[in-house]
């Protein structure tokens, strides 16, 4: 995510899904401590994806590319996390600032975990990059077995 705060970190993401879902949304959860308007001290992340705005129809895909999303444009108003909210307003640079010492210390990893979000990449829909077409794939693969067990 080239030009946010949280560029190069690789957070980890946990989706609780309840015994109904997909009629109701998940509740989505940063197992990695971020500073974010939008993500409470215990990582509950307010999105209205998850909320208000939750269809049946959205898939797991579609949850994670909307919390990729909320790390590129936070929303301040319905902040969880008041003091991020009101540092994004007032003070960008101080809360740039801070949300990328957080990533610095929380979310950098020599080793990458492969079921963390890797936020690295600003192309919402491109190719990671450095991956081969044949890792590419196999990722795919390996994603959709993992859907399938859910």
């Amino acid at each position: 995510m080239s030009g946010t705060p949280y560029e190069a970190g690789i957070f980890k993401v946990k989706l609780v899904l309840q015994r109904d879902f997909p009629a109701s949304p998940p509740k989505g959860f940063f197992t990695t401590k971020i500073f974010h308007p939008n993500v409470a001290s215990n990582g509950e992340i307010c999105v209205n994806t998850l909320k208000k705005d939750w269809k049946s129809d959205l898939g797991i895909k579609h949850i994670l590319l909307t919390i990729k999303c909320l790390l590129i444009v936070p929303n301040p108003e319905s902040a969880l996390n008041e003091e991020a909210g009101k540092l994004l307003l007032e003070e960008y640079d101080d809360y740039s600032r801070r949300a990328k010492m957080m990533t610095d210390i929380h979310a950098k990893s020599s080793q990458p975990d492969s079921a963390a979000l890797d936020v690295s990449d600003s192309s919402l829909c491109g190719k990671k990059r450095g991956l081969s077409d044949k890792t590419i794939e196999k990722k795919k693969k390996d994603k959709k077995r993992a859907l399938k067990r859910l």
